[in-house]
């Protein structure tokens, strides 16, 4: 099952049962909303999921483009991306978690042909503030899926600050046994499927009040759910990545580690500049410069010589079909191209800088701050030449 049949089973089978499909909104997150991107589906929706009637009614589907910079660290592992595909389904104060968590067996078992006896569950086992989630525990055990009770890995937020509630994980076993422990204590079981019964807010002062309805609010990752499903090993080898590991190691031999950042920094840049963002020193801009610097540094360590003027066209073109952007892959390959300049000439001034009398010996913050300040050269970059 590829990709694209992944995403169209889902979105029939939640029209099948009353969802309208909404459009996904580019990676640029609504006004007012603190986040540099779009981490997840219910961005777009938080006014509905507070209250505001929703055009098209109560119960939604869509797929949503996410870009998340807290893994950015994690890249490299069978499960992370930087920018990644996101299927969801919301009921706003229309139906309750039990039905969702109900339907969300029944597509993974018969609709994507997922063994019963390969699922287990995480449900939310209560805190000084909630009960435990019964509701859910008691449709897991109708199901016979086994339930492992949490505390914070299944209570769900949006920051601080705003809508939050108990949620229910399902995971999918990976491992090359019959199934064995629970998810918080063997990492072979991986999660596929968060549906977060999104009832209340949090407040500045940290407590917790209802919020207007009682709402549905489910996630799961496409490009995840495609390895699973497809018995790869990790997301960077599911049927999205095939052109990129048939294209770039013969251009770039690289070990497998770099080989997967590679991939997702090169395939996450055309994505931020399809949706409009340019380099910049900070916010969005200076993301997408670290998504390309850390392409470079990797790509040089071996070769100065590699060059993003030889990134396969075809890369940038299927990238932005995939997301169903409209950009122009010329302009963004002269962009790219255009960043690594850019990011030559400032090693080439931070190799001189550093190389004075004053940086030869151990660093302290006030040098850090004055090779920023004076000669922007972040800390990072630092670091990276002192280590040649």
């Amino acid at each position: 099952m590829n990709t694209d049949l992944v995403i169209r089973t889902f979105i029939e089978y939640f029209e099948e049962r009353g969802h309208r499909r909404i459009s996904g909104s580019t990676l640029l997150p609504p006004p007012g909303d603190p986040v540099l991107f779009t981490t997840s589906g219910m961005h777009p929706l938080t006014p509905y999921l507070e209250g505001r009637p929703h055009p098209l009614g109560r119960r939604l589907v869509n797929v949503q483009r996410c870009l998340r910079t807290t893994d950015l660290e994690e890249v490299g592992d069978a499960t992370h991306l930087t920018v990644f595909q996101m299927l969801g389904t919301w009921s706003l104060g229309d139906y309750e978690g039990p039905l969702s968590l109900d339907w969300g067996y029944g597509l993974l078992t018969e609709g994507l042909g997922v063994d019963p006896g390969l699922l287990h569950a995480t449900v939310f086992g209560g805190d000084e503030r909630l009960g435990p989630d019964t509701a859910s525990l008691r449709l897991w055990q109708e199901r016979g899926v086994p339930v492992e009770l949490t505390v914070e890995d299944n209570w769900w937020s949006n920051g601080p600050v705003g809508p939050c509630g108990p949620d229910s994980e399902i995971f999918l076993w990976t491992g090359d046994t019959p199934p064995r422990s629970t998810p918080t204590r063997d990492d072979r079981w991986v999660e596929v499927w968060n549906h977060v019964m999104m009832r209340h807010r949090r407040l500045e002062d940290g407590s917790v009040v209802p919020l207007p309805q009682r709402n549905v609010d489910t996630g799961l990752g496409v490009e995840r759910l495609a390895s699973l499903l497809q018995g790869r090993s990790s997301v960077f080898e599911c049927d999205v990545f095939d052109p990129w590991r048939r294209l770039l190691p013969p251009l770039w031999p690289l070990d497998e580690p770099s080989l997967r950042l590679v991939c997702d920094h090169l395939r996450s840049a055309v994505v931020v500049i399809g949706d409009g963002v340019r380099p910049a020193a900070t916010g969005r801009g200076y993301v997408l410069r670290r998504l390309v610097r850390r392409v470079l540094t990797v790509l040089w360590r071996d070769d100065r010589s590699r060059s993003l003027g030889d990134l396969p066209q075809e890369l940038v073109v299927h990238t932005l079909d995939h997301f169903r952007q409209h950009g122009d892959p010329g302009a963004v390959h002269r962009l790219l191209l255009e960043e690594e300049r850019r990011f030559g000439r400032l090693l080439e001034r931070g190799r001189q800088v550093l190389a004075r009398p004053r940086f030869r010996g151990p660093l302290t913050d006030e040098d850090f701050h004055h090779l920023h300040d004076t000669h922007g050269l972040p800390r990072d970059l630092v670091m990276s030449l002192r280590e040649e």
